[in-house]
């Protein structure tokens, strides 16, 4: 029976030219795994990171776009970014904030105004594309102290409870006096049904609007 030891099991001599002071392979696969590690990191922060930075400034700010336009008897000009919507344009850049954001997406007409003696929703209508257009807001309807007739006929009628649909209610029923369709109440409703209002007033909104018209 022979004795010998497998070649990976004799311990190594004692007298091994080798320094003592070389990295093991522990040690070796330690430290290159930490320096590979920062070099993906300092990669990945002086690359992919930067670079992403760098695309950002490059793109810029959005586009942007002049436009005039007579808001209520005024003309008014400003610089706007181009998805601003007339609704935001007349909030937020003129200060007129009669006109109600309510659902934003054209679908209860508490934003309606009349833009070239047409009823609009404008959270639905882009501002740069009314350069020179005439703008009338429920600002605007008021002549000094004298109430529109159908701002006063909404006061006669009680047309109205919270309020907040009540400036595009009233700028949509000038626009149904003005375009002639006022024939009967069942006609006032079928071209006023664009203007919700979850309080209900509806049947004291036509009658302010027939009272206005002519209709008793």
């Amino acid at each position: 029976m022979t004795t010998d030891l497998p070649e990976s099991a004799v311990p190594p001599p004692t007298g091994s030219s080798e320094s003592s002071s070389a990295p093991s392979r522990r040690t070796f696969i330690a430290t290159s795994t930490a320096v590979g590690g920062a070099v993906v990191a300092g990669g990945v922060v002086g690359g992919s990171y930067l670079s992403g930075a760098g695309e950002a400034a490059a793109a810029g700010a959005p586009p942007t776009s002049r436009v005039s336009l007579t808001v209520n008897g005024i003309r008014r000009t400003v610089t706007v970014d181009n998805r601003t919507s007339l609704l935001d344009l007349l909030r937020e850049h003129l200060d007129l904030t009669g006109s109600k954001k309510g659902c934003n997406a054209g679908a209860c007409g508490a934003c309606t105004v009349l833009v070239d003696g047409q009823r609009v929703n404008s959270c639905l209508t882009l501002a740069v594309r009314l350069e020179g257009a005439e703008v009338t807001t429920i600002e605007g309807l008021a002549e000094g102290d004298r109430l529109h007739p159908l701002q006063q006929a909404f006061i006669d009628e009680d047309a109205f409870q919270c309020g907040y649909c009540t400036p595009g209610q009233i700028l949509s029923g000038v626009g149904c006096i003005q375009e002639g369709h006022t024939g009967s109440p069942e006609e006032i409703r079928e071209w006023m049904s664009g203007n919700i209002c979850r309080c209900g007033c509806y049947v004291k909104i036509v009658r302010a609007v027939e009272q206005t018209a002519g209709r008793k």
